[in-house]
């Protein structure tokens, strides 16, 4: 089956042509500053890359303009799998698209509303454009959906918390999804309890045991939990309250300082990307220095609170930008959780691969691997199970 997926956000649209038997790549792209001047698509095929520069004034010509683009390779797409960032109160798990779902999708938006409105926009497109194509939603909350009520429930009066929906929804759940299956694959019957991090310019953890959630990091949004590029993860509550009132700051101002200008950019005062802030602590800048002490400090005591609520672990699987490709921050997270029988192998630490791997010492307790993320594949095989 060949599935187009696509996930659309406020002013781009990213996308991916697979076919999910083979997992053969066709094509992928991002349409980029769609409503915005200066508008274009980078597109790759076998072909080779191209820079398509066109106007692009909504989603919809967005949308047109990639189906001419795979329409060109005479390759017939079977179907369209979306990512939706929030599924709120609704989706348990993937969905196929109806008009039902659709007002689901916008009814949750305002916890995420930078990118549903866009995705429910976006599905509609399709369906309209192509309604002889099935369109299936697949939520990245959808897999921390049915965690425990201890927790998911926040301790705030029950009648604030359920009438506003205020709960954990965590978030990277189809990703969190893929790195058990495919740590699965590899470990076979020697993982049952694992912490999957996924660590990216946003970055989060989950408890997994025996293919189901149990806990994350990620909260009512996906502000909560680790330090991120330009996030602040878990701070104390009242900080907003305080910004407010003693310091003057409006709430959108503390939003958009909480969310993209805090985090490493902050402590760093360099950049929001690890390598550059790995690169100066390399030449002795104490900010980066702290930055990456700070967030590797952060992450091993977050991972301990995931395999507390397994009440152990067995495996430990890194993935993501971060996660994938930098043996340094893997290693200090390691370094950190030594006293837990954490042990890396470190030349295997520092192999780079596309594939998934196992750096960890023969002694180590725990398995410590590296888990290429793939999403788009995951979101994939879901549209495949629901309209195959």
């Amino acid at each position: 089956m060949v599935v187009l997926v696509i996930n659309a956000g406020s002013s781009s649209l990213k996308y991916q042509l697979i076919d999910v038997d083979t997992q053969e790549v066709f094509a992928k792209g991002n349409c980029e500053r769609i409503g915005i001047d200066g508008s274009f698509i980078g597109h790759e095929d076998k072909s080779g890359k191209q820079k398509i520069d066109i106007s692009l004034p909504d989603h919809k010509t967005a949308v047109s303009e990639v189906f001419k683009l795979l329409e060109a390779l005479n390759i017939p797409v079977d179907g369209i799998g979306h990512r939706v960032v929030q599924g709120g109160w609704y989706f348990p798990e993937s969905a196929v698209a109806t008009k039902e779902a659709l007002a689901q999708i916008r009814e949750v938006a305002p916890l995420a509303p930078l990118h549903n409105y866009a995705e429910a926009d976006v599905i509609e497109i399709c369906q309209n454009l192509f309604p002889e194509i099935g369109n299936v939603i697949v939520p990245d909350t959808a897999f921390h959906f049915n965690m425990p009520e201890v927790a998911w429930r926040y301790p705030l009066p029950r009648e604030v918390a359920d009438k506003h929906h205020i709960r954990k929804y965590g978030a990277h759940g189809t990703s969190h999804r893929f790195i058990w299956r495919a740590t699965k694959e590899f470990m076979g019957d020697k993982t049952h309890k694992l912490v999957s991090a996924h660590i990216g310019s946003g970055a989060s953890l989950c408890a997994i045991h025996d293919g189901k959630s149990v806990e994350t990091t990620m909260g009512l949004t996906p502000l909560d939990g680790l330090i991120m590029g330009t996030r602040t993860g878990t701070i104390d509550p009242a900080t907003v309250v305080y910004l407010q009132r003693e310091g003057g700051y409006s709430v959108d101002e503390v939003d958009v300082m909480m969310n993209k200008k805090s985090g490493l950019l902050a402590l760093s005062d360099i950049s929001s990307d690890s390598r550059d802030i790995e690169e100066a602590a390399d030449k002795g800048d104490q900010k980066a220095k702290i930055a990456l002490d700070m967030f590797s400090y952060r992450a091993a005591q977050l991972i301990m609170e995931m395999a507390q609520s397994m009440e152990g672990w067995d495996t430990l699987a890194f993935s993501a930008g971060i996660g994938e490709n930098s043996d340094t921050i893997r290693r200090m997270i390691c370094e950190k959780l030594a006293w837990t029988g954490v042990k890396l192998d470190l030349e295997a630490n520092k192999v780079r691969s596309g594939d998934v791997r196992l750096i960890s010492a023969g002694d180590s307790k725990v398995a410590v691997l590296v888990v290429p993320t793939n999403e788009e594949l995951m979101i994939a095989m879901d549209v495949q199970d629901l309209l195959g």
